[in-house]
């Protein structure tokens, strides 16, 4: 949460693609009004996909790939100083994440390593941050091994997603091909992950994790699952980095059986609901969150007013939601009611080409 609150906020937005209409874009976010508007552009950055800001807002780490997303891709991680006033990025240098199809980065909360999930063999690899801001050649480099039950998506390991815990003692990568969520305690000295006493938890065969998220008390997690279309809850041992599956709920209505898959989680920063999206639904899945036990209840499926709803991003403040669409090429903006946690769509929103992930900053930090 920002020591105050703002009126306005910057969001930065990847188009993934190739060429000319490959981009990092800046933009404005009105709180008041919804309104989104972009106000400079970062080109020439070959098919940026996912990003993360530095815990002090003054570097943004992109995940790059070189020709076709895939398993032959090895990923590449760029740096961006951020002018803090303006939103514009100037690139700094870049380093390989050693693994193929990056897909996913989260930064420590000291802000000296970055850690990338690879989708094309299922890795993970953790790159340091000098105190300028540029990446060094990775310090660990991990390759799941294994398969699950689903013959055309699960054959091997895709790592799909690494988050670090709020006190960035471990990491949870969730791997869409071994129906697993491992978890690794990270040495900050070395910047080596280590398998946690509990090393993984599983899911039901089939599920396909893809993102995870914590809840803001640290004590739960939510991990939606792409193949099933399901929201797994869990309660979160802390000390231990040990994760317990509580409950698993669907993401989209029960008469509904054409194909889609979800997407992105995002927890409200009240701690009161969470977020799912679904791709070929369109949609997005609303959970309310008991307080007590962590458990989710279902409180409707919003359209997500687009298509390929990829990415979600809340305003720390809780107000607004963005959902970015990669295939309609547009950014929704959503205001949303803090006491039952439906969503209204304002009227807002941005056209972008490709837009795969969104990140917020509050601007002058």
């Amino acid at each position: 949460m920002p020591r105050k609150q703002s009126q306005q906020w910057m969001v930065f937005v990847t188009s993934f693609a190739s060429g000319p209409e490959a981009a990092i874009s800046t933009c404005r976010l009105e709180v008041a009004s919804g309104r989104l508007e972009c106000v400079s552009k970062a080109s020439e950055v070959e098919s940026p996909f996912f990003l993360a800001i530095d815990p002090h807002h003054r570097y943004l780490y992109s995940i790059h790939e070189p020709g076709k997303f895939g398993a032959a891709a090895e990923g590449r991680v760029r740096s961006f100083s951020i002018d803090g006033r303006t939103g514009t990025l100037s690139l700094l240098n870049e380093q390989p994440t050693q693994g193929g199809a990056a897909c996913y980065l989260d930064v420590d909360r000291s802000g000296r390593f970055v850690l990338a999930a690879n989708y094309g063999k299922g890795s993970v690899s953790v790159i340091p941050v000098g105190r300028d801001g540029r990446l060094g050649r990775p310090s660990c480099f991990i390759e799941h091994q294994g398969s699950s039950v689903n013959t055309s998506r699960q054959t091997g390991p895709h790592a799909h997603c690494v988050v670090l815990d709020p006190a960035s003692r471990y990491a949870v990568v969730s791997d869409l091909g071994l129906d697993k969520v491992l978890i690794y305690k990270l040495d900050t000295k070395r910047g080596i992950l280590r398998p946690n006493v509990q090393p993984f938890v599983r899911v039901k065969p089939g599920a396909g994790p893809r993102h995870f998220a914590f809840h803001p008390s640290g004590r739960y997690a939510y991990g939606i699952n792409e193949l099933d279309n399901t929201m797994t809850a869990f309660r979160y041992d802390a000390p231990k980095g040990i994760l317990f599956e509580i409950q698993a709920l669907s993401t989209l209505p029960a008469d509904f059986k054409d194909t889609t898959y979800c997407a992105d989680v995002k927890v409200h920063p009240s701690g009161k609901f969470v977020y799912g999206t679904n791709r070929g639904h369109e949609s997005i899945a609303m959970y309310g969150i008991d307080r007590k036990s962590g458990l989710l209840s279902l409180v409707g499926i919003e359209p997500s007013r687009g298509k390929q709803p990829q990415n979600l991003a809340i305003t720390p403040d809780g107000s607004l939601l963005l959902v970015a669409h990669t295939s309609s090429n547009n950014v929704v903006v959503f205001r949303i009611d803090g006491r039952t946690g439906r969503l209204e769509a304002t009227g807002h929103e941005l056209q972008v080409g490709h837009p795969s992930c969104l990140m917020l900053m509050q601007p002058g930090e």
